[in-house]
């Protein structure tokens, strides 16, 4: 086998060994992946899974369990030889465990174990920390949903700070704003409904090449080589969209579709959700006002108001030390409420919009600590506390 030695130069053993165990791992479990990632958090690894006894695995899965004669050094041994094809077409793969995988998706319950990818981008600065964005919606979307999405994506294009957009690369709304970030100068993620290898609907396929070469722009799935483009796989695609992402803004849509679900699903991972408001008659607007008027979306009537909720017009935080320097400059010496509050922001700087309950747990704090704590800072401004009790940075130039 040839494929052993010139990985094992690439990534040493341990880390292909890993590699190939994620890989495995997400084919067996690709429809089921909270069964898989809760194998990996048991053990600790993913090669680890392929370690436990039978009687281990039917302890963990069940007796019944359809999976446990999957997971065998020999589907290790094939998803190894399937990393050299992909690597040998340019095509990536990151896993769970692996520190190249994104971030944010580690927030979900439901995220994938891997990830195949496609970009001329090294996967470590491809999903190096930065601001994405998702911009989704109808396939069938209408001229004041077109000129609303070139203007969203153009208005976010001229921030300091600029996102990367993410979307779904389907007919319409979708294909709208990855060329509209493309022609802004903006970095674009496709999240894809098939294999890798495949582009759908095919007259995507040369943009979507033309993307993969484009410096900071990805194709990326979780299915493996082979998948087809069926219903169910774009349905369950949209988790990946909102995980990506750490904010989704629907377009145009009926009460029922993809963008509503994506937006559903990011309100679920506790990211913030924009919907943009239409006529109460247009069935392509329903969606959006409906998420407005359960207030599971903010309204936006300006790319204005929409860059400011997004935070694109604050400065940005300041680095730890600076935190440091201001608190102790503006409450006095280090006391216990003054590290109470040193952890609380450092915290929030980590994690855009933690909970109270959340940051309590993350810091080890009581929460009615934290509370009063949080109460204070955002009297003072440092913070801001939404009605579901997430946190986010105000500006910290004091």
């Amino acid at each position: 086998m040839v494929w052993r030695p010139i990985f094992i130069l690439l990534w040493g053993m341990e880390k292909f060994e890993e590699k190939a165990c994620l890989c495995a791992l997400n084919r067996i479990f690709g429809f089921s992946p909270k069964t898989g990632l809760a194998l990996i958090s048991h053990t600790g690894s993913a090669a680890d899974v392929f370690r436990l006894e039978r009687r281990e695995l039917e302890e963990l899965l069940g007796p019944s369990s359809r999976h446990k004669g999957d997971i065998t050094w020999k589907a290790v041994e094939e998803a190894s030889e399937e990393l050299v094809r992909l690597e040998s077409r340019g095509i990536g793969f990151t896993g769970w465990t692996e520190e190249e995988y994104p971030s944010l998706l580690h927030e979900c319950e439901d995220a994938p174990v891997g990830l195949y990818v496609r970009s001329r981008t090294p996967m470590d600065e491809l999903w190096k920390p930065c601001r994405r964005i998702a911009v989704v919606g109808t396939r069938d979307i209408t001229p004041y949903g077109r000129e609303w999405c070139v203007r969203t994506v153009a208005g976010l294009s001229r921030c300091k700070e600029r996102p990367v957009i993410v979307s779904g690369l389907a007919l319409g709304t979708d294909f709208c704003a990855h060329k509209a970030a493309v022609e802004s100068g903006l970095a674009t993620i496709g999240v894809m409904a098939t294999g890798p290898e495949t582009v759908y609907p095919h007259r995507h396929r040369e943009f979507a090449e033309k993307l993969c070469e484009t410096p900071g722009c990805a194709l990326v799935t979780d299915y493996p080589p082979g998948t087809a483009p069926l219903a169910i796989h774009f349905l369950r695609r949209n988790r990946i969209i909102a995980g990506l992402s750490e904010a989704v803004i629907l377009i145009e849509s009926k009460k029922k579709g993809g963008g509503m679900m994506t937006a559903r699903l990011a309100s679920s991972y506790n990211r913030d959700v924009y919907a943009l408001p239409g006529r109460v008659d247009d069935l392509r607007s329903q969606g959006c006002n409906s998420l407005i008027r359960e207030k599971t979306a903010e309204p936006y009537t300006s790319v204005e108001d929409l860059v400011d909720g997004l935070g694109f017009n604050s400065h940005p935080a300041q680095p730890k030390q600076d935190f440091e320097k201001m608190l102790e400059a503006r409450y006095g010496p280090e006391t216990d409420s003054l590290k109470t509050m040193k952890a609380l922001l450092h915290t929030v700087s980590r994690r855009r919009g933690a909970t109270l309950e959340e940051i309590a747990g993350i810091t080890g704090i009581s929460y009615t600590t934290i509370l009063q704590t949080a109460a204070m800072l955002e009297t003072d401004g440092y913070i801001r506390i939404d009605l579901m009790q997430r946190c986010t940075l105000e500006n910290m130039k004091r």
